[in-house]
């Protein structure tokens, strides 16, 4: 991280404008914007509990259908 100071009689002006200058330079605040909505990948036993969980769904869904508790035009929406 780089501290910036005011330099004796700068105006805040200048100073912003050199402060965002050496920002963009630094490439910190790309790297940010970059990074702002990554998500880490799931591990394998999250993958393996996710895949079960819809398996589970799939299979009860499937039987809801079969027994007419479930609406043909209803399967299409899922």
């Amino acid at each position: 991280m780089v501290e910036f100071k005011r330099k004796k009689g700068e105006t805040f002006e200048s100073f912003l404008r050199r402060f965002n200058k050496r920002l963009q330079q630094s490439g910190s605040l790309y790297d940010a914007r970059k990074n702002r909505y990554h998500q880490k990948s799931k591990n394998e036993s999250a993958k393996k509990k996710s895949a079960l969980i819809g398996l589970e769904l799939r299979h009860k869904k499937e039987y809801q259908r079969r027994t007419g508790k479930l609406k043909d035009d209803l399967m299409n929406h899922w």
